[in-house]
């Protein structure tokens, strides 16, 4: 039997279907979009419930942050030493540390609530490249203890710096021969770790990162923070689901009625599991047989190079603007293409994290191959990222019919920094260049990569249509696109790179009920306000969820 049919009347529906682009009130049964209109109009469909909390809210579609990692749930269970201000999913404002001695304060604090002194410091957020002058290093943290293991985990996710107890604690030294390991004109290990074989070496830290971002109550944070940034529909991309334990929490917590978003899950075969592509395809497809309406598997992500502002990523020429250029192929390029051939076969949706333009290369030639190889239609292979990709680039990408997910927060989080230390003014200009993307044909997506930045799809669309970077300075005016296709990459089109877009991203009749609910019209405020607009919570299959 159907349920009672409510009717929200709002100030305005943003639809985001260009066939019905706005409405006054939309009606919700069984936790789907009967219809959008005026109250009188949607009346039409019989009886039915009012609800009048969203009067005076706009209503737009829940926004899909289709590139995050549900850690993001569990880093506030240890202490922030990021540069900026950030919000913890219960509310909390955590202050960005200023400089490199705000940082080591907010360490030595956190070290003295710890009783033991063999327990290690677990931080996370830091950047050494907003410090100019000296890169931070295990000299530094030596500050915060000499005899407690300090772990910090760079913004970045591909760096991290230790003390020199860590280092003795776990055996690092001139001998260590690990990629990654950065040692001095001694042959010293400096205490920075690069990329994920690196920071392993550093067990313990790493061992407690994923144990609180296996647990429950991480994923339950992940939900929090959703409401407070107005996302119905996130993914944790590159999750370890070769492990049953994981998957098993996943089905636990994803689909429980309180779970106030949905998730969609790929595959990561980075930090373990099978290394056969034809295996890990079984596993892939085998799992996406038990997705939910909350919960998607079925889908893959491959990491090919590091970070850009850490200097790992894999920069064409002319390389690096300054700084030493530590590239890693994090898969080497000359397998890649029989890789992505085993998952292309399996009609599975490969996500490639390309943060630079060689790393973009790789991938098209690989998709290029495979399609030559075995024919797909609707395929909907993805950068992400997608930094450096190339006008060029994007043409391919068009013609074989992939997608992008763009990293439009890097502009204003490093953009000063890409301009004056990583790649020089022309090629920041042009980074995250959402407007060729559009131009030249490709689906594209934005995104956060929470919890690289922080969680949430108006900052994603601000920072899209103004290019402003932390110094209010303008980076590549010509890349800047209008407000509203820029909310089509974190609705609609960001649900087209999940496979999801029959489901969700616009509000019509038929898809899920789940909308954001804004405190204003990000369609009419002034540009640069947009990010500035309050977020009261979503709709979630018709479930108003508020954030407070």
């Amino acid at each position: 039997m159907d349920s009672p049919t409510t009717i929200f009347p709002a100030r305005k529906v943003i639809t985001m279907n260009p066939g019905f682009p706005e409405a006054e009130a939309v009606a919700v049964r069984d936790g789907r979009v009967l219809g959008v209109g005026t109250r009188d109009e949607l009346a039409g469909w019989g009886d039915y419930q009012l609800d009048e909390t969203f009067r005076d809210k706009v209503l737009i579609p829940g926004f899909v942050e289709a590139h995050c990692h549900a850690m993001e749930g569990a880093m506030w269970s240890f202490p922030y030493v990021g540069y900026f201000d950030r919000t913890a999913p219960d509310g909390t404002l955590w202050r960005g540390c200023r400089s490199i001695d705000d940082v080591i304060a907010r360490l030595r604090d956190a070290s003295a609530q710890i009783d033991n002194p063999a327990t290690t410091l677990f931080a996370w957020g830091v950047d050494p490249i907003y410090f100019p002058g000296e890169r931070l290093t295990a000299a530094h943290l030596d500050r915060v203890s000499e005899e407690r293991p300090v772990f910090i985990f760079h913004a970045n996710a591909h760096l991290a710096t230790v003390n020199s107890a860590l280092m003795r604690a776990e055996g690092i030294t001139r001998e260590t021969a690990v990629t990654g390991v950065v040692k001095g004109a001694d042959g010293e290990p400096l205490g920075e770790l690069q990329e994920p074989t690196a920071m392993m070496r550093a067990r313990t830290a790493v061992g407690m990162l994923m144990s609180a971002a296996d647990s429950a109550e991480s994923l339950r944070n992940m939900g929090r923070a959703c409401v407070r940034a107005g996302v119905t529909t996130f993914t944790d991309l590159g999750a370890m689901l070769f492990r049953p334990d994981l998957v098993a929490r996943w089905q636990e917590v994803a689909n429980e009625d309180s779970f106030p978003a949905r998730a969609s899950v790929p595959y990561g075969p980075l930090l373990g599991g099978p290394t056969d592509p034809a295996e890990i395809a079984g596993i892939v497809t085998g799992l996406a047989k038990t997705s939910t309406d909350k919960l998607r598997f079925g889908q893959i992500k491959l990491v090919l190079d590091g970070s850009i502002q850490g200097f790992t990523a894999c920069v064409g020429w002319p390389g690096y603007f300054t700084g030493a250029d530590q590239s890693q192929w994090l898969i080497d390029p000359e397998e890649l293409p029989e890789i992505v051939l085993a998952y292309h076969k399996a009609g599975i949706t490969v996500h490639a994290h390309c943060n630079a333009d060689l790393a973009s290369e790789a991938f098209i030639n690989a998709v290029e191959n495979a399609l030559r190889a075995h024919p797909r239609w609707d395929h909907r292979h993805t950068i992400q990222h997608s930094q450096l990709t190339t006008a060029a680039q994007y043409r391919r990408m068009a013609a074989a019919g992939m997608c992008a997910n763009i990293f439009s927060n890097h502009i204003y989080y490093w953009g000063d920094q890409h301009a004056e230390i990583t790649l020089g003014p022309e090629r920041a200009a042009r980074m995250d260049s959402c407007a060729t993307a559009a131009r030249e044909g490709v689906r594209f997506a934005l995104h956060s990569d929470a919890p690289v930045t922080p969680l949430g799809g108006l900052h994603l669309v601000w920072s899209a249509a103004n290019r402003l970077t932390a110094s209010n300075h303008v980076l590549g005016e010509h890349e800047r696109i209008p407000v509203y296709d820029a909310l089509r990459a974190v609705t609609g089109d960001a649900a087209y790179t999940l496979r999801m877009d029959r489901e969700v991203g616009t509000i019509e009749s038929g898809k899920r009920a789940d909308f954001a609910v804004l405190d204003d019209d990000p369609l009419a405020v002034a540009v640069r306000e947009v990010k500035d607009i309050p977020v009261w919570g979503t709709v979630l299959a018709g479930m108003p969820q508020p954030a407070d």
